[in-house]
């Protein structure tokens, strides 16, 4: 069960985990830029879970949508710390992130059946016949909301009125949650979801699943809404300002920014 303090006893692992990223105005919007977390070339929030959860691992397993950046995230790490990988994902042509991936050494399972829970079991499966590290579906675990709930210190809360982020897995939005319960702020919090192909509805049982676990108990107060496209379509305008956007993601969050807004860039595809 969740509760409402940091773990301060745990050991930092790498002094790149607690650093905090920066706040930028790009578009003239403040933008918290989470994506500027950087490790073997890749960039982002889930990197930062993802390299805590590497640590010392004898190879790595995860999967991923064929469209998410997850499994190149997963292998460009594995690379760096000279380990093998497996990642699962669905049949079909492979993506530029999941084609990078393979071409940089990690071993690419598809299986006919590509619904995430399918996948998710499939790889822990594996990583336990393995004995390796497995790297949830989603980023889904209490790592990564720990290790992005410490980010919203350095934010200006006299220059904002809202947070909008982007909400796929929702670990992200459950670790901006907590952070805002630490800092005891009463912020309103849009997010944008971008699964679900063109579902209206306010959440997935999915999502409500995770939110319901690892988010504070009052995360309903969340405002949802639907970027309106499909997972998979790339969305039609991928900057703000001279800021690029992942296009899966926090592009699809741009036609829901309002004046004083503050938007939280998660991270960015290594092909983008």
């Amino acid at each position: 069960m969740w509760n409402n303090v940091i773990d301060t006893a745990k050991p930092k692992l790498d002094k790149r985990l607690s650093k905090l990223t920066p706040v930028e105005r790009h578009g003239g919007f403040l933008v918290k830029r989470d994506d500027l977390f950087e490790v073997a070339g890749i960039r982002g929030g889930k990197v930062r879970a993802c390299w805590a959860l590497s640590q010392g691992a004898k190879g790595l397993v995860t999967a991923g949508s064929r469209q998410s950046p997850q499994i190149n995230i997963v292998a460009q790490i594995a690379k760096h710390l000279r380990i093998p990988c497996r990642a699962h994902t669905a049949l079909g042509k492979l993506s530029s992130e999941v084609q990078k991936a393979k071409d940089d050494g990690t071993t690419i399972v598809q299986h006919y059946n590509g619904f995430s829970n399918v996948l998710a079991a499939r790889a822990r499966a594996d990583a336990q016949k393995l004995g390796w590290t497995e790297i949830p579906f989603g980023m889904e675990c209490e790592e990564a909301v720990q290790q992005l709930r410490p980010q919203l210190r350095n934010l200006p809360r006299k220059d904002f009125h809202r947070i909008i982020i982007t909400v796929g897995s929702g670990m992200s939005l459950a670790g901006v949650l907590w952070g805002l319960s630490d800092l005891g702020w009463n912020i309103p919090v849009v997010g944008v979801r971008v699964g679900g192909g063109q579902d209206k509805s306010k959440f997935s049982p999915v999502l409500e699943r995770r939110m319901d676990k690892y988010a504070p108990h009052d995360w309903r107060k969340v405002k949802f809404v639907h970027c309106g496209l499909h997972y998979d379509k790339f969305a039609p305008v991928t900057k703000l300002g001279d800021l690029e956007l992942d296009p899966i993601y926090e592009a699809k969050c741009l036609p829901f920014l309002e004046k004083g807004d503050l938007f939280w860039v998660v991270g960015i595809r290594q092909t983008a």
